[in-house]
């Protein structure tokens, strides 16, 4: 029996309209942090003293500020997440730390004991969301079961789900409906099998 203690985190998918993130640091790390959240939100400010040109370059296509300067106490106040991607392992502390005095989650990279939330494996098709993980035990399975349910998707999965989105708004809501929809997903999965 191993002597780590087991993180659990909650699978939960958070709506990121009117949320300020921050991200911290302007590595190669930073950079796939920002890479991911731009999936998601566009409402980010990056804080660092050195970024990387490609980091740079997805921030100026982007519209995302950049604050070329070290983290300064107070930064996260009106922030509803932050990202720190340094190697200052007082760094990461002294955020997460500030963090619990606001309503901001943490993610302090490779740092488990400064997170509030893990950034899982994910796979983003149009409308479909799929997020991967072993709670830490192992990223690079996640990363190549990742691989291998993407290549699962088929291909007409947009098309299918614009559909049945429009079949949601344009029905009343009810048991018909509900009936109706569950059929029409469950036979798209059958003829997948």
């Amino acid at each position: 029996m191993s002597s780590l203690k087991a993180n659990h985190y909650f699978p939960a998918f958070v709506k990121l309209d009117n949320k300020k993130i921050l991200l911290v640091g302007g590595g190669n790390i930073a950079y796939e942090k920002l890479v991911h959240l731009l999936d998601f939100s566009h409402d980010i400010e990056i804080i660092t003293p050195l970024i990387c040109e490609k980091m740079l370059h997805l921030a100026h296509e982007h519209g995302i500020k950049c604050h070329k300067r070290i983290y300064e106490r107070g930064d996260i106040k009106e922030c509803s997440l932050v990202i720190v991607a340094v190697d200052d392992i007082s760094v990461q502390k002294e955020i997460f730390l500030e963090s619990q005095n606001y309503k901001c989650l943490c993610n302090a990279v490779d740092s488990v004991e400064y997170c509030d939330f893990i950034f899982p494996a994910y796979i983003k098709e149009g409308d479909l969301t799929i997020a991967i993980s072993t709670s830490g035990a192992s990223p690079a399975f996640a990363k190549h079961f990742k691989t291998y349910l993407r290549e699962k998707i088929p291909n007409n999965l947009g098309v299918f789900l614009s559909e049945m989105k429009e079949l949601r708004l344009s029905i009343p809501k009810g048991i018909a409906r509900m009936k109706m929809l569950d059929k029409k997903a469950r036979d798209f999965i059958q003829k997948l099998r």
